[in-house]
């Protein structure tokens, strides 16, 4: 198995490795790296002028199997100051995920510029946290999580470090999005209170607006997950890099006994 989680096979194609596998089957992969994996197809879409990605709304359309992928990205609606790009995530013929994100042309508000809020400690001063019973390795195996409150076994929101142990491409350095994302999608992870293995509690998208592009090698999640009456709830997180703030993300979650089926 190669020590990244994808492997480019050309035109587009990339095999999923077992470092993608989720905590729920082996045979799924964790939202993370694909949730990345659609991030770099849209840093490839070509910027007619300067310009960041300012939101980024990741549909999860099914289980993206740990096999062979096919990954294509495009602009939607072009702009002089807003585009809008579109990416899309195939297993065979069958779409796992889309991907729509706004990208904003570049201007100079350092002046401007508001703090994000308290920082979290640095992840050298926090030990390493471990995920509850019941998850399988795979993807959680493949970051190194570090607890600053809470933590992945402590029921509860929580706030940690996440670095990746391996490249999102086999041979590549990932860029600041997406380390971003490869870890984003684990807010209802992180900040869980439900027991996994007698509850569901799956997200269909995840929403990232960002501010500025994280650098260095951890990205920090400050998370919680509220459930509602009927079924449903939500996993909100505010993201760091060792400066401070730098994204807030959201994901709509499927809460459920196990026992129910996977809906």
């Amino acid at each position: 198995m190669a020590d990244a989680f994808y492997v480019p096979r050309g035109e587009g194609r990339y095999s999923a490795t077992a470092h993608t596998a989720g905590p729920w089957s082996s045979e799924s992969q964790h939202f993370g790296p694909p949730s990345a994996l659609l991030v770099r197809a849209l840093e490839t879409v070509e910027p007619a002028h300067p310009a960041e990605l300012a939101r980024v709304t990741v549909e999860i359309l099914g289980p993206a199997p740990v096999a062979e992928l096919t990954v294509r990205a495009r602009v939607e609606r072009p702009g002089r100051s807003v585009e809008l790009l579109q990416a899309e995530l195939a297993s065979a013929e069958r779409v796992v995920a889309r991907a729509s994100a706004w990208r904003v042309a570049t201007s100079d508000t350092a002046e401007i510029a508001t703090d994000g809020g308290p920082m979290l400690p640095a992840p050298d001063s926090v030990t390493e946290s471990p995920w509850p019973e019941g998850w399988q390795s795979g993807y959680l195996d493949a970051v190194e999580w570090r607890a600053v409150r809470g933590g992945m076994d402590v029921p509860g929101p929580a706030a940690v470090w996440a670095r990746q142990r391996v490249p999102l491409v086999d041979g590549e350095e990932p860029s600041g999005l997406q380390r971003l994302f490869t870890v984003a999608d684990s807010g209802n992870g992180v900040s869980n209170f439900l027991d996994p293995r007698q509850w569901w509690f799956i997200n269909s998208e995840l929403t990232v607006h960002v501010r500025r592009v994280p650098e260095g090698e951890w990205i920090g999640l400050d998370a919680v997950t509220l459930v509602g009456r009927h079924g449903t709830g939500t996993a909100t997180s505010i993201l760091h890099d060792a400066s401070g703030p730098l994204a807030t993300g959201a994901q709509a979650l499927m809460v459920r006994p196990r026992q129910a089926g996977g809906g």
